[in-house]
């Protein structure tokens, strides 16, 4: 029996990936790991921080009874009251567990928000460059993703932004710092979107929802990343403990609404019925156990610092056109020559992986992930050298 013709329209939309993925495996059979860098897929390398350690050794020494038991599917009551805690700590606005449902990662907060929001045929925006797995997420619940192109800077282009919220627009997806840029949306940039969206919510009378995908939060190099809470009450947080944890094989995160939402309460029961629905049940129990109380535990952001300082200086130097990142752990230089699917050939002629730009809707730059081992990212320097060399 053969796979259905979406799956198979999706599968080739999202072969990027999974093709330097591949070619990677290929590349350190075939020389040896050691004399491959591999800066193509954004695993971090790091152990949890010692605190995460503590509390599994605590809770593998001392169990709770019933621990690894089904709980109420939104999540542990302290649980979201911890994650409550943290987000009013932080916005000054009054969370509680009932705007918190505890998620099997922020890919799977995403998808229970969305079936709860949209309608078949809706249109979700989101600004290009952006993460590809969002049009995925978006057609399962039968909307369309619509991709709007960001200023050249990766900044916002609100402007486009409002032009394209026409009436069937039912939510729009940021994702700050960004993945694949670092980059990270700014105040200025977050009031105008908020006061585009309350004027096409007045003209189409209906609510647009504006959903801040947040996995890279705490891995900031300077400045702040806004709430979007702050902007508009039709707004939500999804994120995970995958990447200020290291966490990512885990699958630990949530969806918080803010508490003012319009029907916030119809939203979240809607959410906490979709996790059943989607046969996620819940979030790890365990997970949920150890994250109860590193809610203000993260990673040395340090160790990626020092690699993205490396590479914003001397990528440059090499004649490369980059936005130095302010958060996360990519980079997304222009691709030399303008052929992004042709200069990441060069690139692995070099022994190095990246992503071309047309898996995440911006073709004519390539992603770069510096979440590797320092002699990686120093292995991968004379590589990129000798490939942006034989494009000038």
């Amino acid at each position: 029996m053969g796979i259905s013709r979406r799956l198979a329209g999706q599968l080739s939309r999202s072969s990027w990936i999974r093709i330097m993925f591949e070619r990677g495996i290929e590349l350190k059979a075939r020389f040896g790991a050691d004399r491959v860098a591999d800066l193509s897929i954004g695993n971090p390398h790091l152990d949890p921080p010692a605190p995460f350690h503590e509390r599994l050794r605590e809770l593998a020494e001392h169990p709770i009874p019933g621990m690894h038991g089904y709980m109420v599917n939104a999540g542990y009551p302290e649980t979201r009251e911890a994650v409550a805690g943290y987000l009013s700590r932080r916005t000054g606005l009054p969370f509680d567990s009932r705007h918190v449902v505890m998620t099997i990662g922020a890919g799977g907060g995403m998808n229970v928000l969305l079936k709860t929001v949209l309608d078949p045929k809706a249109k979700v925006l989101v600004p290009s460059p952006f993460f590809p797995e969002y049009e995925f997420y978006a057609e399962a619940h039968g909307a369309t993703l619509v991709p709007v192109p960001s200023r050249p800077d990766f900044t916002l282009d609100v402007p486009a932004m409002e032009r394209a919220m026409g009436p069937d627009v039912a939510a729009i997806i940021l994702n700050s710092p960004n993945n694949p840029t670092g980059v990270v949306y700014g105040e200025e940039e977050l009031t105008a979107l908020a006061e585009a969206v309350k004027r096409k919510e007045t003209e189409h009378g209906h609510d647009i929802l504006l959903l801040s995908d947040e996995p890279y939060r705490r891995i900031l190099y300077e400045g702040t990343v806004p709430w979007i809470f702050r902007f508009h009450p039709n707004s939500a947080v999804v994120t995970s403990y995958s990447k200020d944890l290291n966490l990512a094989g885990e699958r630990i995160g949530y969806v918080a609404l803010h508490p003012e939402m319009p029907d916030g309460a119809d939203v979240f029961r809607g959410m906490v019925f979709n996790q059943r629905a989607l046969g996620m049940v819940s979030a790890p129990a365990l997970l949920q156990r150890l994250v109860t109380g590193l809610q203000d535990v993260t990673v040395d952001v340090a160790e990626y610092r020092r690699k993205r300082d490396l590479l914003c200086a001397e990528l440059p130097r090499m004649g490369y056109r980059v936005v130095c990142p302010r958060g996360a752990f990519y980079l997304f230089p222009e691709a030399p020559g303008g052929d992004d699917v042709r200069f990441l050939e060069r690139l692995q002629e070099e022994r190095v992986l990246g992503v071309p730009g047309v898996a995440f809707g911006r073709p004519g730059h390539f992603r770069l992930s510096f979440a590797v081992p320092d002699e990686v990212v120093r292995r991968a320097l004379p590589g990129l050298e000798r490939a942006a060399r034989s494009f000038r």
